[in-house]
């Protein structure tokens, strides 16, 4: 079982910044990736962005393609997804995921069993 755990989110004003962080036990092979994904409210939880541990390579859903960055830290087992000019409907609860198997990364993060999940972290942007 592979070891997956957000960071505590937090609340911030609209247009602004919040970077989450993710510790995971994934192995530094070139089939594994980690991602984020948002549950927000009266939505079917949305897969946001991964990176794959060993070539560094990112994907993007396009609704957060320019404001969010996911990176890494190969050192730590650490990811990060760094959130820029944020709005209300950012608000959700933000999980982390990391390929199960060798074959976990073919699939989206929608199809979640393919994935170790963590418990999820609040994220609240509000005036």
């Amino acid at each position: 079982q592979v070891y997956v755990e957000e960071s505590v989110g937090g609340s911030v004003l609209p247009g602004g910044s919040l970077t989450l962080s993710c510790r995971h036990s994934a192995a530094y092979s070139s089939y594994n990736c980690v991602g984020w994904a948002r549950q927000t409210p009266g939505k079917e939880r949305e897969g946001l962005a991964r990176i794959w541990i060993a070539s560094n390579s990112t994907v993007y859903a396009v609704s957060v393609q320019e404001r969010f960055t996911i990176s890494q830290d190969i050192y730590r087992n650490m990811v990060y997804l760094r959130m820029d000019d944020l709005t209300p409907e950012d608000t959700g609860l933000y999980f982390c995921a990391a390929s199960r198997t060798r074959r976990s990364c073919h699939y989206s993060l929608s199809q979640s069993d393919h994935y170790s999940w963590g418990q999820g972290t609040q994220v609240t942007v509000s005036s």
